[in-house]
């Protein structure tokens, strides 16, 4: 099989417009948490999110014009400035390279959702139907990895991935396979995701899945704390170059890490509750490990799905436990989504980038705002809790679950 490596990286989230400024942020712990700006929230139960504050499409000229940010949704923007940044840091020469060679693979969640809030309300405004002519393409889900190959002209395998929370994870390693299988030299890969709408926060909370902390809504995003209620919605995207090794290495480009190895599971357990037991999702940690040949001490590092949700954090860290055995105590685990909220689809692939962060950078990001233990935690897991820690890191895995059971583990390497 052919080895595959990440080559750039690209993002927008609550924490940055930027990959340096999403670092800079992940390890000083900044939460990401902000009342909703978008909406009128007074008769929602939850009123905050993990925005991306000040966003503006027009911001970002070297993407968006006015004319073509009026023609694209949210969700399609923050993917547009994730890959221009990944494809500049990566330095592909376009003029050089076989655009047929190179595909595009980004996920979403729920796609589309502000597009058809807006055009729904409107129809409801009106005696008639008077609807966008660009409403479909503004709205469906592989829509993003469409004007991504537009931009830039790639001409190789095109689509989009829904899988819920895991869908950004299952994303990269769908293009992982397709250089694998040598369809591509090299896929632009990863998840977007704008669901802060209408109902997005009520669809959430009617399905008592968000916390309604507003009290404390700059620390309700409280992985693996005795008193977490639920996540914090997030947004943005985070893209990746991945890229075959031997291609990499005839351009000379840079390499972040190896993906070493993934995992795909499913709970057949229930459409939004994890098994309690956490055995499918320890299988797919364990498959990802097996393809990439280690076994659990080589692990050094862990970004765990850890949603803040009751149900969710006890689930993950009893599969951990069950796969790691005693290498569980000598391994840092962390949940950044404590810091960027639950960006669902995007969700894998900024967390990705948190990976590549302690590989490159030896250092683990920390979960922020504990303060509560929780009876049911075996503390002795170094949670890596409020403050990041610097370690040196060979081996790193990132966890994805969704809703329908769905679980996605990625191994990644430093070569």
């Amino acid at each position: 099989m052919k080895r595959v490596v990440i080559t750039g990286i690209g993002t927008i989230n609550p924490l940055g417009k930027s990959v340096p400024e999403y670092f800079h942020n992940l390890d000083l712990g900044v939460s990401g948490a902000r009342l909703i700006s978008r909406f009128d929230t007074t008769n929602f139960k939850t009123k905050f999110a993990c925005e991306i504050p000040d966003f503006n499409p027009e911001g970002f000229p070297e993407v968006y014009d006015r004319k073509e940010a009026r023609r694209t949704d949210p969700f399609t923007q923050y993917a547009m400035i994730a890959a221009a940044e990944a494809v500049k840091d990566s330095q592909l020469d376009l003029d050089k390279t076989d655009l047929r060679r190179i595909g595009v693979v980004v996920g979403s969640g729920v796609g589309g959702i502000v597009t058809f809030t807006d055009e729904m309300e409107g129809f409801f405004e009106n005696d008639y139907p008077r609807f966008s002519p660009f409403l479909v393409p503004k709205f469906i889900t592989n829509i993003a990895s469409g004007h991504i190959a537009l931009k830039f002209g790639f001409r190789g395998p095109n689509f989009g991935v829904s899988s819920a929370c895991a869908t950004s994870a299952h994303a990269i390693l769908t293009a992982a396979s397709q250089i694998q299988l040598g369809r591509a030299d090299i896929m632009v890969s990863g998840g977007t995701e704008a669901p802060i709408a209408i109902p997005g926060i009520g669809g959430f909370n009617a399905a008592h899945a968000l916390s309604t902390n507003n009290d404390e809504y700059s620390t309700a995003s409280r992985p693996f704390d005795g008193t977490r209620d639920g996540f914090v919605m997030g947004e943005g995207a985070a893209i990746l170059i991945v890229e075959e090794y031997e291609h990499a290495l005839r351009r000379g480009a840079h390499i972040y890490c190896e993906i070493a190895g993934f995992g795909m599971t499913c709970d057949a357990w229930h459409i939004t509750a994890p098994r309690e037991d956490g055995e499918s999702a320890g299988d797919a940690m364990e498959l990802a490990l097996r393809e990439a040949g280690l076994t659990p001490v080589d692990v050094d590092y862990i970004n765990a799905h850890g949603t803040s949700t009751p149900l969710g954090d006890l689930a993950e860290l009893r599969a951990i436990q069950r796969v790691f055995g005693d290498a569980a105590y000598r391994v840092n685990i962390s949940s950044t989504k404590s810091m960027t909220g639950h960006m669902m689809g995007a969700a894998g692939a900024v967390e990705a980038l948190a990976c590549i962060h302690a590989i490159q950078d030896g250092v683990i990001p920390p979960t922020i705002n504990f303060r509560h233990e929780d009876p049911q935690i075996d503390y002795r897991l170094n949670l890596t809790l409020n403050e990041r820690q610097e370690r040196k890191v060979r081996v790193a895995l990132s966890n994805n679950f969704g809703f329908g059971g769905q679980n996605a583990c990625l191994a990644f390497q430093a070569l």
